[in-house]
């Protein structure tokens, strides 16, 4: 007997933080996130809750979970955009039909209650979280910042009603086969005619005191017209400098000041801590902490976090330097290769940006979307 419920109890919030580490633990490109992070969901000072609402459900089938959702009320990004949409996120379940369609069931019952007419998603709180559905790259291993899936989820999601809303696709990025200083050179003519130069810092805390409040509101700005994003709140704000403090390393951020200092471009890449995670199903035993901090000191894979160009800027070719300083980064560090976690696929000045490099893409991620009204989907 298959059966839905609301997570509510210990135990049921327990049975949804673990069942993608069950489902998963023999698949060796599954990364799982930060289990101490996973469970801040369930408090009552959680970081979201003052501009979201969100609900959990679990499925059993005769008293073995078999599968898990989360639906997110986003008040912020309706707000935004004028609609009236609910997210789903945190799906995973076993390969059944049944167990899909109650869960999607109970979350698009939620989103109606609520005055919602729009089911979309995969999309956390915010995208500072895992976002997309992966639909192409099942051989190559997640990297933190992302979630990985079986291939039969976009057949349980589609059969559901979803049909897709936008991709996103990832690539690995090399060095040139041969090095050419072409893209440095070009740089420095661009900020020289611009009147750019960059910025420095002693440390990281210096860097957030230094720059904290314009990297946020330039992070707003350039974001702004992009799928999913809300704006900062100070929540949000301090989450993500407590992250910084934890992995960021100066040598692998890049940022680009106007003649007044004021921010007008930023790069910031993370040491990859995708292997240094997965032996402990995200838990900071000990052992993981101590790979953990080799992963950071001593980079093989970077991978990319934020890009952002001011609106003013964005046509002027102040992109170029983060190029120059990434490659600079890959040269210098012995690193083998960049990751870029999720670009847009319809946003070309940022698919423009790798052609400097050999870009290989391996990756592909969907977001989905429903209409609860009757009419097509949107």
């Amino acid at each position: 007997m298959l059966t839905v419920c609301e997570v509510r109890t210990r135990r049921q919030r327990k049975d949804f933080l673990d069942f993608p580490l069950r489902l998963y633990r023999n698949e060796p490109c599954f990364v799982p996130p930060l289990y101490a992070d996973e469970k801040k969901m369930f408090r009552r000072d959680f970081v979201y809750n003052e501009t979201c609402e969100s609900v959990f459900f679990n499925a059993y089938r005769d008293g073995a979970m078999v599968g898990r959702i989360e639906g997110i009320l986003q008040r912020a990004a309706n707000e935004k955009t004028g609609e009236k949409r609910v997210r789903f996120t945190r799906f995973d379940a076993v390969d059944d039909q049944a167990v899909a369609d109650a869960l999607f069931a109970a979350v698009e019952d939620w989103a109606r209650a609520r005055g919602m007419d729009t089911v979309c998603g995969p999309l956390g709180y915010s995208d500072l979280e895992r976002e997309g559905l992966l639909i192409e790259g099942f051989d190559q291993l997640s990297t933190f910042e992302e979630q990985y899936n079986a291939p039969y989820y976009a057949r349980l999601i589609e059969s559901c009603g979803y049909a897709k809303e936008v991709d996103w696709v990832e690539s690995k990025i090399y060095l040139p086969e041969k090095q050419d200083d072409t893209l440095e050179r070009m740089s420095a003519y661009i900020m020289k005619r611009c009147r750019l130069h960059f910025g420095e810092a002693k440390n990281v805390r210096d860097f957030i005191r230094r720059y904290g409040d314009d990297f946020f509101a330039l992070l707003d700005r350039a974001y702004a017209g992009l799928y999913g994003t809300v704006p900062f709140t100070d929540g949000m704000k301090k989450m993500m400098i407590d992250n910084f403090l934890l992995i960021v390393d100066l040598k692998h951020v890049a940022v680009i000041l106007d003649e007044t200092d004021k921010l007008v471009c930023l790069g910031i890449c993370f040491p990859s801590i995708a292997q240094a995670v997965q032996k402990s199903g995200g838990r900071l035993t000990p052992a993981a902490l101590v790979r953990l901090l080799r992963a950071i000191r001593h980079p093989k894979i970077i991978d990319l976090g934020l890009v952002a160009v001011a609106p003013e800027y964005a046509n002027r070719g102040v992109s170029t330097a983060i190029s120059a300083e990434l490659m600079k980064m890959l040269r210098e560090d012995g690193v083998e290769y960049a990751e870029t976690n999720l670009n847009l696929e319809t946003n070309h000045a940022i698919q423009n940006q790798w052609k400097r490099f050999r870009a290989v893409q391996h990756k592909r991620r969907r977001a989905y979307v429903k209409s609860l009204t009757g009419g097509e989907d949107r």
